[in-house]
Formats: C-alpha cells, sequence, structure tokens
C-alpha cells in the first residue's frame, strides 16, 4: 500500500511501534498483547505505554517471567482464531523461548498440511550499544533466519517499522520482528498517521551509488549511510540497499545491485562467522558471480562470546561509521 495522504509527524522508533499496535488493536479486536510488564509499567522501553488503558487488561495480558509459556500460548491463541503479539524483554533470551518458536509457531502450517495457521508475531530488541553486556547486547537474527516457516523483519526506521508490524500482525504466518536497542530512541523519521503498510520481503535501495554496494538492516542501515557520506568525500559512490526482511530475502533487488556495482559489502552488528552475511554472500556468489570484480565481503563484529560492559570496550568491539568507511574504499579501491 502507497503512503498515505495522511499528516506525517515526526516520531521516534518507540513510537512508531506503538502507533502500529494501537492502530492494529483499535482496527481488529482479534490482536491481543501478551508479555512482561506490559500493561502497567508500558513495557520495559515503554513501547506499550497507554494500551492497558485504551484496551483493558483482557487484550493487554501481563505474562509470567516464562519466554516458553508466553510463546507457546500466543500458539494456543493464533490457532483459535486470536492474532496475538508477544513482546520479549531481550531478544537474547528468546533461547527460552526457541522449542516453541522453531518446532511449534514455524511448522505447524506444515505439519497440519494448511489446516492450522499461527498467525503471531513476536518482537524483541536486539542488538548492543546500550551497555547491556552479555545478556542485552545480541544479535539473533542467524539462528533464527534459519527456519523454515517463519518470517524475520528487522526495521531501520520509524516509518517501515509501523509499516512492516502492521502488515506482519495481518499475515497468516509467524513473524519474528526484530527493533534496534540503540534504535529505539536514536531513529527517528516522518511516519504517516494514516493506514499504510510496507511488504513483507522487500529491500529498498536507499541511497543510490555506482561503484559499491553495501547491504545492511536495522541500526547498522543508519551507520552504512553516515559511512557512505564519508566515502563519497573520498569520491566513492556507494549504493545502499537497507534489507529489511531477511525471510524471505528480496533477491532480485540484491542482485540487481551488485549487478550495477560489481563490488558487495555486507555489514552486521551479528558476529561474523555463521552470522546472517554469510547467507548473503553465498547468494551474491552463486547468483551474481559473473558480474563481480572484487570478492564478496563482510564486516561485523568479532566472534567474541559476548559485547564488554565496559564504555571504552565497546566503542572498539563495535562497528562505527568510520569503520565502515574504511572498509568501503579498501573495497572500491580493490
Amino acid at each position: 500500500m502507497p503512503e498515505t495522504d495522511a499528516k506525517m509527524g515526526v516520531v521516534t522508533l518507540v513510537e512508531a511501534i506503538c502507533q502500529a499496535l494501537d492502530e492494529e488493536m483499535a482496527r481488529d479486536e482479534r490482536v491481543v498483547l501478551i508479555g512482561q510488564d506490559i500493561g502497567a509499567r508500558g513495557g520495559v522501553f515503554r513501547v506499550t505505554d497507554g494500551l492497558l488503558e485504551k484496551f483493558g487488561e483482557k487484550r493487554v495480558i501481563e505474562a509470567p517471567l516464562s519466554i516458553s509459556a508466553q510463546v507457546g500460548v500466543a500458539v494456543g491463541m493464533a490457532l483459535y482464531g486470536l492474532l496475538p503479539v508477544v513482546e520479549i524483554q531481550a531478544a537474547d533470551i528468546l533461547a527460552y523461548g526457541f522449542h516453541q518458536i522453531v518446532n511449534e509457531a514455524a511448522r505447524m502450517c506444515y505439519r497440519s498440511n494448511g489446516v492450522w495457521q499461527a498467525p503471531l508475531v513476536i518482537r524483541a530488541p536486539y542488538g548492543g550499544g546500550v551497555g547491556g553486556g552479555l545478556y542485552e547486547s545480541q544479535s539473533v537474527e542467524a539462528f533464527f533466519s534459519h527456519v523454515p516457516g517463519l518470517k524475520v523483519i528487522v526495521p531501520s526506521s520509524p516509518y517501515d517499522a509501523k509499516g512492516l508490524l502492521k502488515a506482519a500482525i495481518r499475515d497468516p504466518n509467524p513473524v519474528l520482528f526484530l527493533e534496534a536497542r540503540k534504535g529505539y530512541r536514536n531513529l527517528r523519521g516522518k511516519v504517516p498517521g494514516g493506514d499504510y503498510f510496507v511488504t513483507i520481503g522487500s529491500a529498498r535501495v536507499s541511497r543510490p551509488g555506482k561503484d559499491v554496494s553495501v547491504y545492511a538492516y536495522g541500526m547498522m542501515h543508519t551507520y552504512v549511510l553516515r559511512a557512505a557520506e564519508l566515502a563519497a568525500r573520498r569520491g566513492v559512490e556507494t549504493e545502499v540497499v537497507d534489507l529489511r526482511t531477511l525471510a524471505p530475502l528480496d533477491r532480485e533487488t540484491v542482485l540487481i545491485s551488485v549487478q550495477k556495482t560489481g563490488k558487495a559489502l555486507i555489514v552486521h552488528e551479528d558476529n561474523l562467522t555463521g552470522g546472517y552475511g554469510a547467507e548473503l554472500a553465498a547468494v551474491i556468489a552463486e547468483e551474481a558471480f559473473t558480474a563481480l570484480d572484487a570478492p564478496v565481503r563482510r564486516l561485523a563484529t568479532s566472534d567474541s562470546p559476548a559485547a564488554p560492559f565496559s564504555r571504552s570496550l565497546q566503542e572498539n568491539f563495535y562497528l562505527t561509521p568510520e569503520k565502515i568507511a574504511a572498509a568501503i574504499l579498501s573495497l572500491a579501491a580493490y
């Protein structure tokens, strides 16, 4: 659906997500929220602030501290016709609900030969840069993008977050909706007040260029845009592709870009080995090999067990626009 003519307001990522939940709950009484502290407190990041007062405790449901129970209950609700949206306080603890997500929700339609569907959304903040240390800094997208039957979305802007979340709630499949922790109040942008959605499975070229294609998602997309500006000062024009959806992947947009530039750099916040960039690099190498005039390169955080608590060590651990710009310039000069 195209952008509406409704008045555009500048909002944060948190506000855009709250708008999406508010509008979808008002539109369809089957939409219910489940999560820990999402009621009176409005969620640990205040995403659901005000929704309890508006929709009541039967639709904004406080859950016990059991991720497996939260997701399992949501699967049951979905099977009986509701549209549950589960808020998990940190993507790091999705591991506790892995069985319910991977073996139940993602495989429900397949195991029943299409008789049952599990249309639920699981929202969770991912990534670091906010001092979360071991248990509130992880990027988990590669684990779940591997699972057939599960859609994985990582928005990079308030506009996309609202439009993609609305689309996810209306989708008949289970969706994992990952939200950049650092972007909750740092990412701001114009968002229409009216109803609209962004198509799941569509990437977008957010900055056209001719020398290097750079692929990113979530918070790293903003860093890549800043890096592209730095590289432009050195005469390198970077094409930036915002993936937005990791599963399903928009292969067409990915391949058209690299076929134009001949060079591909994949940037993500997760550690390098086995990260989502490996899958994307394989797609490019297999399907656009003859267009390449340089190796496909990945830029990610190190293969460390966890992010450090120390602010100074974090600055060394994480990617920055300057590090990304250096990688762009190196690849352009190959």
